[in-house]
């Protein structure tokens, strides 16, 4: 296929539209179902990209939920313990112990389960038919990946009435080395981000606590490429094989940490006991629900307790999640790994970062005053590494 057309572009106005290679080439893409639109390609190749990668960096499976050009989450494909399976959503999932592409999938999917809701997902390795039934019964866009069992495609091609985006990637497919984009009729042109990012990037350790564990390692090594395909500025938690927390496209270093940080805090908080058993009605469905327990720990628009309202969504009236309960829970949590996409040019974003549970920090360092970065971080006997690279993405 040489070029596949479009049904218009960014918004219905933009016509015509279409991708397709400049060297006139095959797309290294098959579409096996659905007609893909222009956001959905953004999101398609933004998101294979940094499975890729994880999975070359890594070893491991991965999966990445992306919306509007940045990722929801990332994630390898580690099992999942009880309390995380219930938090994801996939307690019931027949067989996802034993498949790597469905656990890395609960993972990428469940974290920001809000963020995700209409999802392009990835995947770097073939799609199983666990992880194809767990797709099914979410509200999803498209996915790709380099291929599909047969039992999987015949499930998502049969997803939103036939008419769900499924995409096959070619694994052997390598971009040219400069890339170009247009902004108001003006051609771009740059070489590709080809860079590498591993474990030997993390040698530079600042902090007086140089012990890095290889399970920080890897944490360190997925939120510094799920910065590479984030939109910036950018700053991104990691836990345990996954991306928890992704503020993306803010203005203000502080705001992106603050924004990541409030998710990574709502990721643990989902865990907490009094959240896995909310009562609810058995009528309410899953999208629903995501929205119920946001508002039940960060009490937004509406007092899901509340009389007149609780009756909407639960059994019985819950009891309250507080404030004080909240704070608690979240100081014994520590071993978050925190990226950050550019340097922090204040000693407020390690300060924000603490109450998250941040004990290792990678960040390219640079600032003018990387000083009092490094003496915050040595007060909370932080691991802190300056990796002398930027991952800006836009």
């Amino acid at each position: 296929m040489k070029e596949f057309e479009l049904k218009y572009g960014c918004n219905p106005n933009q016509k015509p539209s279409k991708i397709y290679m400049a060297n006139g080439e095959d797309l290294p893409i098959e579409i096996l179902n659905g007609r893909p639109g222009y956001i959905n390609f953004l999101d398609a190749f933004n998101s294979y990209q940094l499975v890729k990668e994880l999975k070359e960096a890594l070893g491991y499976v991965a999966c990445a939920s992306f919306k509007h050009v940045s990722p929801t989450s990332a994630a390898i494909g580690l099992p999942l313990d009880e309390k995380l399976k219930k938090a994801c959503f996939v307690d019931d999932v027949k067989g996802l112990d034993e498949s790597p592409v469905a656990c890395a999938y609960a993972r990428a999917r469940g974290t920001d389960r809000m963020c995700s809701f209409g999802d392009w997902v990835a995947f770097s390795d073939e799609v199983d038919l666990t992880t194809a039934l767990m797709v099914k019964r979410e509200v999803s866009d498209g996915i790709i990946a380099p291929s599909y069992s047969k039992e999987a495609l015949e499930v998502l091609k049969a997803k939103r009435n036939g008419t769900y985006n499924v995409v096959k990637i070619d694994p052997n497919y390598v971009p040219a080395e400069k890339e170009t984009k247009q902004v108001y009729g003006i051609t771009f042109e740059q070489g590709r981000n080809n860079f590498k990012i591993n474990r030997e990037l993390l040698s530079n350790i600042v902090t007086k606590n140089k012990n890095l564990p290889e399970s920080a390692v890897q944490d360190l090594i997925i939120a510094l490429i799920t910065l590479k395909y984030t939109q910036s500025n950018s700053v991104c938690y990691a836990y345990k094989g996954q991306a928890i927390g992704v503020g993306a496209g803010q203005q203000s270093r502080i705001h992106c940490t603050r924004l990541a940080g409030s998710k990574a805090d709502t990721f643990f908080l989902r865990q907490h006991d009094k959240v896995l058993n909310l009562p609810f009605l058995p009528t309410i469905k899953r999208p629903d629900r995501d929205n119920v327990i946001d508002g039940y720990i960060n009490q937004n628009e509406e007092d899901v307790c509340a009389d007149g309202i609780w009756q909407k969504y639960f059994t019985k009236q819950p009891e309250r999640f507080t404030r004080e309960e909240q704070k608690a829970y979240l100081s014994t949590i520590t071993g978050v790994s925190l990226g950050s996409d550019a340097f922090f040019p204040f000693f407020d974003n390690i300060e924000r970062a603490k109450r998250s549970g941040v004990s290792y920090i990678a960040e390219p360092g640079g600032s003018v005053r990387d000083d009092l970065v490094i003496e915050c971080a040595d007060k909370y006997d932080m691991v802190m590494a300056f990796t002398g690279m930027r991952l800006f993405h836009h």
